[in-house]
C-alpha cells in the first residue's frame, strides 16, 4: 500500500512539473520584450505557485488528518486540476510548434543546399513563437477562468424550475397541486450556511403542498449532514416532506472498522431524516389523500445500472398495495433505473422523480443548446423526459461532488404543478 501510495505521489508530482517546466517557455515568449526585472518576479511567483500546489498535494497524502478530510482534498485537488489543465492546454501549443520546427528541420536534411529555403530572420522566428505563445495563453485562460468562477459563483446559484406536469387520470382535487424536489443535497461538500439557508428560504417560499428528496443527503458518513440538520429540518409542507436514499447515502465510499460501524451509520442517517420530520422510503408506500382523492407516493432504494451503484430497490415490494390509486409517482435517485426496470416493466407509474447525474456540474444550457458531458453517460440527464405515457424528471442537484462549484449547470430547486392532461 505504502509502495502504491508512493508512486502516485510522485508520478503525480513528475507529470506536474512536465507541465510546469515546459508551460513556463511559452509564458517566458509572451514576457520576452518585458525588464529582466519583472520577468524573475513572475518566474518566482510562477513556479511558488507549483512549490506551494506541491506541497498540499503531498500533505493530503502524507497526513493521516488531511488524507481523509474531504473538504481540503475537495478543493486542493479541484486547484491542482484548474491550474494543471490551463497549463496543459497552454502545452499542447508549444508542443505544435515544437513539431512543426522539428518536422521543418529534418526536412531541411533531405535538400542540397540549392534547394534550401533562404534562412529565416531570428526575429521572425520569435514572432512565429510569441504568436503561437500567446494564442496558447489565451486558450489555457478560458478554464481557468470558467471553472475558478464556477467555484466562487456557480456552486451556490440556485435556480428555480418551473415545470407543469401533466397526468392523465388526476383526480380534480389534486389539479394545482405545488411539489417541489430537491436532490443530491451532498451536505459533506457545502462550506457556506448563509448560502445554504438562501436555497432553503427560496424553496419555503414556493409555498409548496408536498416536497420530494431524491437521494445523496451526505457526500460518505452521516457525520457531515448533522452541522446542516436545522437548516434543513426548515423545510416543511402540509403534505410532507418525502425522501429516499442515493448511492452516496450508504456509506459504501468510505473505509469502516466494521461491518457494524457501517451499519451504524446508515441508521443514523434514518434518524437524520426522522430528526427533521423528513419521511423516509425505503422500498415502501404512502397514499396522499387530499379532498377525499387519492394518488399513490412510492420511493425506492437506490438502484443503479453503471458502475458499482448499489440495486437494492425493488419496486415488486415497493408498489404492494398500490393497484387502486389513478396516478402513481416515484421517486428513485438514478435515472438508469427508469431506462431499465420502470419504463418496461412497470408501465403504470405515471412519472418518476430522479437526480445523481448533477447535469456533471458542466455544460451548456440555453434556447438553442442543451448539452453537458452528462449525456454521454446518461441519456437522460437533465430536466423532463417523456416515454410514452410515462415521465421522468432529472433534477439537476441542489449540492456539488468532486468539483467544488458549477459552470453552466446551476444547482436546482424544481417546482412542478400537477395538472390534467
Amino acid at each position: 500500500m505504502l509502495a502504491y501510495k508512493l508512486t502516485l505521489i510522485f508520478s503525480i508530482l513528475a507529470f506536474m512539473w512536465i507541465v510546469d517546466i515546459y508551460s513556463w517557455q511559452g509564458v517566458k515568449t509572451v514576457l520576452q520584450k518585458r525588464k529582466n526585472t519583472h520577468i524573475k518576479r513572475i518566474k518566482y511567483f510562477y513556479f511558488g505557485v507549483a512549490i506551494l500546489l506541491s506541497i498540499l498535494l503531498v500533505l493530503s497524502f502524507a497526513s493521516a488528518k488531511l488524507e481523509t478530510n474531504m473538504l481540503y482534498r475537495t478543493y486542493v485537488s479541484s486547484f491542482i486540476f484548474i491550474i494543471y489543465l490551463s497549463k496543459f492546454f497552454l502545452c499542447i501549443f508549444l508542443l505544435i510548434d515544437d513539431l512543426i520546427r522539428g518536422f521543418k528541420w529534418i526536412f531541411s536534411r533531405f535538400k542540397t543546399a540549392k534547394q534550401q529555403e533562404p534562412v529565416i530572420a531570428e526575429s521572425d522566428k520569435i514572432s512565429r513563437a510569441k504568436f503561437i505563445s500567446q494564442a496558447g495563453t489565451l486558450t489555457a485562460g478560458a478554464p481557468l477562468i470558467l471553472l475558478s468562477k464556477g467555484i466562487f459563483k456557480g456552486a451556490y446559484d440556485y435556480r428555480i424550475h418551473r415545470v407543469p406536469l401533466y397526468l392523465k387520470n388526476l383526480p380534480f382535487a389534486f389539479e394545482g397541486l405545488k411539489i417541489v424536489q430537491l436532490s443530491d443535497i451532498h451536505t459533506g461538500s457545502l462550506l457556506d450556511k448563509d448560502s445554504v439557508h438562501k436555497g432553503i428560504q427560496m424553496t419555503m417560499q414556493e409555498k409548496p403542498d408536498l416536497v420530494f428528496f431524491t437521494g445523496d443527503f451526505v457526500n460518505n458518513t452521516t457525520a457531515e449532514a448533522y452541522p446542516l440538520m436545522d437548516h434543513f429540518a426548515q423545510i416543511k409542507a402540509p403534505m410532507g416532506v418525502h425522501s429516499i436514499l442515493g448511492n452516496h447515502d450508504y456509506g459504501d465510499y468510505a473505509r469502516w472498522e466494521s461491518k457494524e460501524a457501517k451499519q451504524k451509520n446508515l441508521t443514523d442517517l434514518y434518524a437524520v431524516h426522522r430528526d427533521m420530520g423528513w419521511n423516509l422510503l425505503r422500498n415502501e408506500n404512502i397514499t396522499l389523500d387530499k379532498g377525499g382523492s387519492k394518488i399513490g407516493l412510492i420511493g425506492v432504494e437506490n438502484w443503479g445500472s453503471k458502475g458499482r451503484f448499489q440495486r437494492i430497490g425493488d419496486l415488486n415490494i415497493a408498489m404492494k398495495n398500490m393497484e387502486d390509486v389513478p396516478v402513481k409517482l416515484l421517486l428513485s435517485h438514478d435515472p438508469s433505473h427508469f431506462d431499465n426496470i420502470i419504463s418496461t416493466l412497470h408501465p403504470d407509474i405515471d412519472a418518476t422523480f430522479s437526480g445523481h447525474t448533477h447535469g456533471f456540474q458542466f455544460g451548456i444550457e440555453n434556447a438553442f443548446i442543451k448539452w453537458s458531458p452528462s449525456q454521454y453517460i446518461y441519456p437522460r440527464w437533465a430536466g423532463l423526459y417523456k416515454e410514452g405515457k410515462q415521465q421522468l424528471y432529472v433534477n439537476r442537484g441542489y449540492g456539488f461532488l468532486g468539483y467544488p462549484g458549477r459552470v453552466g449547470i446551476m444547482p436546482e430547486i424544481t417546482v412542478f404543478e400537477l395538472r390534467r392532461a
